[in-house]
């Protein structure tokens, strides 16, 4: 079984220019590609991906990296499982653990 020290997340936040058309196209073109690659959005310009190992993570940059508008800034955040196990939200002023992520599939089989 693999260590929560060594699963690894990735978070991109960004700030890209949407003042003309051409700006905001490419916004939602990065945000398009960010959704297909299987980042989640957790605020409008800050997105995760699980990405398990560092070698995937690294591929994960290459992407993005790639796939960056020539316009705005982003960065890029790592942090473990571990770490990401402890992240608190707070949202309409009730604080919420991120969920923890089952380790494997359970089933449970009840006789009817």
């Amino acid at each position: 079984m693999l260590s929560g020290y060594r699963l690894m997340w990735m978070m991109v936040l960004f700030d890209l220019p949407v003042v003309d058309a051409k700006d905001r196209k490419n916004a939602s073109k990065f945000r398009k590609f960010l959704l297909d690659n299987g980042f989640e959005m957790s605020q409008f310009s800050v997105y995760l991906r699980f990405c398990g190992s560092r070698d995937k993570m690294k591929s994960y940059v290459k992407k993005l990296d790639e796939n960056a508008p020539l316009k705005g800034k982003i960065t890029l955040l790592f942090f473990t499982d571990k770490q990401f196990g402890s992240v608190i939200n707070i949202r309409n002023t009730k604080k919420e653990r991120t969920p923890l992520a089952p380790e494997q599939l359970e089933i449970i089989w009840e006789d009817l």
